[in-house]
């Protein structure tokens, strides 16, 4: 494993981590879709939408410094007794792979990312390390450009793509067809809905409902300005093209083609029916 350590994670946290079959793990660069992943895997582990806790702490980041001691961390994924489910934004060589465990990445055009980042890093309420958004949006994208992680992640899941246990989806996908994109996530995991209960476990995966989960996902009255729906926010895409000039899409264009091929891109900016991926 290579090293990734910022002000707000370190891979190091994953040293002591004991895996369990079946263990799901949610690869994502950050502001791609990781929570509404985890909130597809957590309905279709927990079907009647009964979670037994705070999607955030059942279901945490490993790797983030701030959340809790590392070894609180390991003692409450050792006391778990569901199927495990967890996050990571590093990329795919700085985690540790099992065969027996389920990897899902999701990816999204970097420049929506983007500018889901400028909001994310406008509401916060945690101080951590790090330059924040304060309505330069060009300012903040040179910024974002060097320092964000995107490139590392996307590029990385993509290199190691054939993986029989790891599921690449996409941002777009799940907006363009929510109920297909869940199946295939259901499939890939193994796990079995009845037919009747798919309209209702789509239902909590929307973006509204997700809005509307007050602390089911995380009591974020505590960490974001304006709360649930503060963190999640727009959910829409192309609100780059009123901000970003065309000087800035040639350094991203350029920059993308540095770490990925053309094929990747286009999977990055599309999702998977831009290259006729199953």
């Amino acid at each position: 494993m290579r090293e990734y350590k910022n002000g707000a994670m370190d891979n190091a946290r994953w040293a002591g981590f004991e895996p369990r079959d079946g263990d799901v793990f949610v690869c994502t660069p950050s502001k791609c879709g990781t929570t509404w992943m985890q909130t597809i895997v957590a309905n279709l582990i927990w079907q009647d939408g009964k979670f037994p806790g705070p999607l955030f702490a059942i279901c945490p980041w490993i790797e983030a410094t701030f959340f809790m001691p590392v070894d609180q961390m390991h003692a409450m994924l050792g006391a778990q007794t569901h199927r495990r489910a967890m996050k990571s934004h590093t990329p795919a060589w700085g985690i540790p792979w099992f065969d027996d465990s389920k990897y899902i990445c999701v990816a999204r055009d970097g420049r929506d990312a983007f500018m889901s980042w400028c909001n994310h890093t406008e509401r916060m309420k945690i101080t951590l390390p790090g330059e924040r958004f304060s309505g330069d949006y060009r300012s903040f994208y040179k910024h974002w450009l060097g320092e964000n992680n995107f490139f590392d992640v996307v590029a990385s899941y993509w290199k190691v793509r054939d993986r029989p246990n790891l599921l690449l989806s996409h941002y777009n996908d799940m907006k363009a067809d929510l109920d297909g994109e869940m199946r295939r996530v259901a499939t890939f995991l193994g796990i079995d809905v009845a037919e009747s209960q798919w309209p209702e476990i789509v239902r909590r995966c929307t973006f509204e409902a997700m809005q509307a989960s007050d602390k089911a996902i995380a009591d974020f009255e505590q960490i974001f300005e304006g709360g649930t729906k503060g963190f999640i926010f727009k959910g829409t895409n192309g609100r780059w093209r009123d901000v970003l000039t065309k000087d800035d899409l040639a350094a991203y264009d350029a920059l993308l083609s540095t770490f990925v091929p053309p094929e990747a891109a286009r999977w990055i900016e599309g999702g998977r029916h831009a290259i006729g991926m199953r």
